[in-house]
């Protein structure tokens, strides 16, 4: 036990000492590990906890950096001064606009007169070393963003002061800044999508908690209060012990504390833990209560089941203003669902260039994603609830390549309450090109 207890309390110095770094600063698992004197494998999940409380960001070609924490539900788009920590661009003028909201962007890689057709105020305009189009740039109420190294003249920086547009400079090319801009966009766009469990706890009243030396009296007078069949057990410190319901009380001797019987070393979650992951835990482990805790185990709230799975049932019903483009959108967004005359679901597509390698033969992983997606779509079609994968057994018959067309063929082998067993072929010019037997597990059934 002491030893747990002081690796909590280094990863806790750990986390400290990452909130504490200037805003900026670049942060390096190697040397955060020699400074702090603790393992590398430490220091790296310091970092990652660092970054799902949103204080930093590893960003492409520039590592892992410090940030100013956005509250949730801020605003989706990016501001001029984010634009310049995705790049680690530099100010040369205008700092007085870095929190301006970036409208859109365009690119100047077209005559001044065509270039200007694009640019209005509050966008970005993202071009080289052309000084004509910073200053048109500037007077069209523009932010600069000038790649490949170049700088501009005196002139354009102290106009940029004067109207509070930045000028950012960038030592990467063109195309390299704006890929990174439209990746953190898409990336702030699904974070903000993805409902978390603060989303459902905020507003909800504190919760109803015993202490190890509750009685049964105590326990039965909180659950009718609260309505929960299941309750959170503190020490002195309002840290998670344990928890305790109805069924370890029917085993409790009569004038014991409830310490006797409760149920120690719960699974937690925390504020940053996605409804789906906190659902298909529950799930997994048959459980119907989450006690929500901090980086202290100290205790925030309480989840149960039902709460978790109508909330994405209501987030599933809200109108999107657009579509997650994750790797898995991606993926399947070539692909269409059909029903032969029997009724039976199956999937056609074609074989893109983004789903080969460079052989020119279609991913392993692609096909895995292809089968796991088809049988879950599969199942939510015929039941209407949502299904995480449990297990895959998966063949590769033969090889496939970009623009050929494939069908994919579920056959459901085995159904229950809580579980979808199914087979998935891939089949392309009527033979078959890979097979796979998986079991799906309900996350709307405990």
């Amino acid at each position: 036990m002491q030893e747990h207890d002081e690796s909590i309390t280094k990863h806790e110095q750990l986390l400290q000492h990452i909130e504490k770094l200037k805003i900026g600063s670049k942060i390096s698992v190697r040397k955060l590990a020699r400074q702090m004197g603790v393992s590398e494998g430490t220091a790296y999940r310091a970092v990652k906890e660092a970054e799902n409380m949103g204080i930093v960001v590893t960003r492409e070609r520039i590592g892992t950096v410090r940030i100013e924490k956005r509250p949730r539900g801020a605003s989706d788009q990016l501001t001029f001064s984010d634009v310049v920590d995705i790049i680690d661009g530099k100010v040369l003028g205008g700092s007085s606009g870095l929190d301006k909201t970036l409208v859109k962007y365009a690119i100047g890689a077209m005559k001044l007169d065509a270039m200007m057709r694009y640019v209005e105020a509050g966008s970005l305009l993202i071009v080289g070393n052309r000084e004509d189009a910073h200053q048109l740039a500037l007077e069209h109420g523009a932010a600069v963003l000038i790649t490949g190294g170049f700088t501009t003249s005196p002139e354009v920086k102290a106009q940029a002061d004067v109207r509070g547009l930045p000028i950012i400079l960038s030592r990467h090319d063109t195309f390299t800044v704006a890929s990174m801009i439209n990746r953190a966009l898409f990336d702030r766009m699904i974070k903000k999508k993805i409902m978390l469990v603060e989303d459902i706890i905020a507003g909800k009243p504190k919760p109803g908690v015993l202490k190890a030396s509750s009685t049964a009296e105590d326990f039965y007078e909180m659950a009718e209060r609260t309505g929960y069949l299941r309750l959170a057990v503190v020490d002195e410190w309002n840290r998670i012990i344990g928890i305790i319901g109805r069924k370890e009380m029917e085993q409790l001797p009569p004038g014991q504390p409830i310490e006797k019987v409760l149920i120690r070393r719960p699974i937690t979650a925390t504020l940053q833990t996605s409804l789906a992951s906190a659902a298909q835990t529950m799930m997994w482990e048959g459980i119907d209560f989450l006690p929500i805790v901090d980086r202290n185990r100290k205790l925030i709230g309480t989840i149960t089941r039902r709460e978790v799975l109508q909330a994405m049932r209501d987030a599933q019903q809200e109108p999107s203003a657009g579509t997650m483009e994750t790797f898995d959108y991606l993926i399947w967004n070539g692909f269409a669902e059909e029903r032969d005359e029997e009724g039976t679901i199956f999937f056609h597509g074609f074989i893109t260039p983004q789903m080969a390698t460079q052989l020119g033969n279609i991913s392993e992983g692609i096909l895995i994603s292809v089968m796991i997606q088809a049988a879950v779509r599969t199942a939510r079609l015929l039941t209407g609830n949502d299904y995480v994968l449990d297990n895959m057994s998966t063949y590769f018959l033969r090889p496939v390549q970009i623009e050929d067309a494939i069908t994919v063929r579920p056959t459901v082998l085995e159904a229950s309450r809580r579980t979808y067993k199914l087979e998935i072929e891939i089949v392309y010019d009527n033979a078959p090109v890979s097979k796979s037997m998986l079991t799906l597990q309900s996350i709307d059934h405990g």
